[in-house]
């Protein structure tokens, strides 16, 4: 039985596929596309599908739309609707929506063009698609029972727990929003999810960072990752202020209101303004007070629940500063966060709830152990198109001590193998690399990336030396938590080293990335250290590359030294 699991409500458009409870490809849009974030999340690209992604998914199990026995859309507009319309054919939509008031804050003039879209979604899969991608949709049918809306945070729940190692467990989603959900709780046993509170719209964690995210001169539902990197910088000064905002309650809800920022704070800072500790202290606190709630949730679904596992999603989730604290609170024993935690999880999340729904087992034998679950280009693919494009190249013997070597002599290089990953992070298949070892490495790869000075640069480390450079680490591949730098470490290794003394780390094993791995190994006997930093293979407004083409655009557009795409060396 195949599942397709879409995601295209809102941003970071995605699809995967599942076979009889295994995952087989999963993709954001935006990969295949170069339009970062898939679409901007606004009423009217509701109707835009992932095409492309699914048309990848399709690939890769050589199959046809018409073979796939259930879509899974990850987000329900009846609940917004009422089951009432289903048999209607109409809805009001106001000439111009943008000068109309509704009932609630919340709630838009646009919602009715937004949720039309989404209703319409089944019709626009079967005879929407590009013209270049009609081999695999061209003369599908889908019939009723096969189009599944999937409420958006169940979607996300799913997204955490039916993957992750656990047989029992917590489960807390926070985002920016869902159809009117921002926070839910709830237990998962085996295949099942049982809602056991929710937080909805107007009071929503998410959109309030979001908000900050926007004031501090950034890209809301884009930018919030930089928010949190600049807090390092800032004092709690604002905390108080924060506070006054979020009133939590004792039975796990919260509301939040008078956020007043221009009025607290004063005016907004315009993109590309210099940046002072007044912005810093902002963006400290709020983070700090995200934290504090985020432990006051996770404290009450405890109790709720009784439960030593955790699982956690929502794009809210991707906060590693967060995701560290929690892990540290000791509130439970294990914490699992979903990889692709924001919007593109769910399409994950709606493919394997529908998958355990149809098939109705109790068990589950499928566990998320990595997210290399994208195209993959083979060398004889890689070497035509080098051909091809008449690129200068040497095929390597021994891939890994090739390029260690030249990451030995502080060279910078795009490091292109297997498959792409799935989600925000960059994990070792298409990554740029750097040594740690010299502290300028960090402002070097600010430039090459043409980023803000201020970002830090994450490192990838071998599972089993974690424990010997970074405090409390060990199981780590998603780059989903923060470690300190134990202090005999950081002179060796400051280009990772953040100001607070922090590292987002990923481990590697060998069965994970067998060429990953072995690179890492190669430079730790050239140079004593088993670190490498790990940022994203892409520049700034774009996503990360996906093809051959991408990874050489991107190569000779780009201030880095040798690009190593499968056995393959290109340098400059």
């Amino acid at each position: 039985m195949y599942t397709l699991g879409i995601n295209a409500a809102f941003h970071d458009s995605s699809a995967c596929l599942m076979k009889d409870g295994q995952l087989l490809a999963a993709a954001e849009d935006e990969r295949f596309t170069h339009i970062k974030h898939g679409k901007r999340p606004i009423p009217f690209s509701a109707y835009e599908l992932p095409f492309h992604a699914i048309d990848y998914c399709l690939k890769t199990a050589g199959i046809h739309l018409s073979d796939v026995d259930h879509v899974a859309y990850s987000f329900d507009p009846f609940i917004l609707l009422g089951e009432q319309v289903k048999d209607q054919n109409n809805i009001n939509l106001p000439l111009k929506p943008a000068g109309q008031r509704v009932a609630e804050k919340w709630m838009s003039p646009w919602d009715p063009l937004f949720l039309s879209s989404i209703v319409n979604a089944p019709g626009q899969l079967v005879d929407g698609y590009p013209h270049h991608l009609q081999q695999r949709f061209s003369g599908a049918t889908l019939q009723p029972e096969q189009w599944h809306f999937v409420e958006h945070h169940l979607a996300h729940a799913a997204s955490a727990f039916l993957p992750s190692p656990f047989r029992e467990a917590a489960v807390l989603t926070v985002d920016g929003r869902g159809e009117k959900a921002t926070t839910t709780f709830n237990v998962g046993i085996e295949n099942n999810l049982q809602r056991i509170a929710q937080v909805n719209m107007p009071h929503s964690l998410g959109l309030l960072y979001e908000e900050v995210t926007s004031y501090l001169g950034f890209l809301r539902s884009s930018d919030e990752y930089k928010v949190m990197a600049l807090a390092s910088y800032g004092k709690p000064v604002f905390v108080k202020d924060f506070r006054e905002m979020i009133h939590m309650h004792e039975n796990g809800s919260y509301t939040i209101d008078n956020e007043r920022l221009t009025e607290r704070f004063g005016p907004v800072r315009t993109r590309n303004a210099e940046f002072t500790a007044h912005h810093f202290n902002i963006a400290h606190s709020l983070q700090a007070v995200l934290q504090e709630s985020v432990l006051d949730l996770a404290q009450s679904l405890q109790r709720s629940t009784n439960q030593e596992n955790l699982c956690f999603a929502g794009g809210v989730a991707l906060n590693c500063v967060l995701n560290a604290t929690l892990r540290d609170a000791g509130i439970f024993k294990n914490i699992w966060v979903q990889p692709a935690a924001g919007d593109a999880g769910t399409a994950l999340g709606a493919a394997m709830w529908i998958d355990a729904q149809e098939r109705k087992g109790s068990s589950r034998s499928f566990v998320m152990e990595h997210a290399y679950w994208g195209p993959e280009y083979k060398d004889e693919e890689i070497r035509a198109f080098l051909d091809w494009t008449k690129t200068p190249y040497r095929q390597l013997d021994n891939v890994a001590e090739a390029a260690a070597a030249l990451l030995a002599q502080d060279k910078i290089i795009g490091w292109y193998q297997g498959r792409m990953e799935f989600g925000p992070r960059a994990l070792g298949s298409r990554s740029i690399l750097a040594s740690p070892i010299h502290a300028d490495m960090q402002a070097r790869l600010n430039e090459v990336k043409d980023r803000e000075d201020f970002r830090p640069v994450a490192p990838v480390v071998m599972e089993e030396h974690a424990a010997e450079w970074f405090e409390q680490a060990g199981y780590s591949p998603f780059m989903l938590f923060v470690h300190k730098v134990k202090e005999d470490k950081r002179s060796k290794i400051p280009a990772v080293t953040h100001v607070d003394g922090t590292a987002r780390i990923q481990t590697i094993n060998r069965q994970q990335h067998p060429r990953y791995y072995d690179l890492l190994s190669a430079f730790e006997k050239k140079t004593g250290v088993p670190v490498l930093i790990n940022t994203s293979f892409n520049t700034l407004g774009k996503p990360i590359v996906c093809t051959p083409r991408d990874a050489l655009e991107c190569f000779w557009s780009s201030p880095f030294d040798a690009l190593v795409m499968g056995s393959f060396l290109i340098e400059k």
